[in-house]
């Protein structure tokens, strides 16, 4: 998987245990995916976490808060993703 074009951000998300929901801990800079899994893994290693995913940063689309962070991620209208 490519990020998209410019893309060097990564949220990191992590769950402790199975059945627990994934929680936000940080994010990596990386230039791609396959860097950004290994940063992920090797800058929050403190805990013994069952599962780990990173997402692009563009891939976060906000659902309530269209000012927040995430603003540029909005759809434009007509777009369908």
């Amino acid at each position: 998987m490519t990020p998209p074009l410019g893309e060097s951000v990564f949220e990191v998300f992590a769950r402790k245990s199975r059945g627990e929901p994934l929680r936000h801990i940080g994010y990596v800079d990386a230039p791609g995916v396959e860097l950004a899994r290994v940063y992920a893994w090797k800058t929050y290693d403190e805990e013994n976490w069952f599962e780990m995913c990173v997402v692009p940063r563009g891939a976060v689309i906000p659902v309530n808060r269209p000012e927040g962070p995430w603003a540029r991620n909005l759809p434009t209208e007509g777009d369908d993703g």
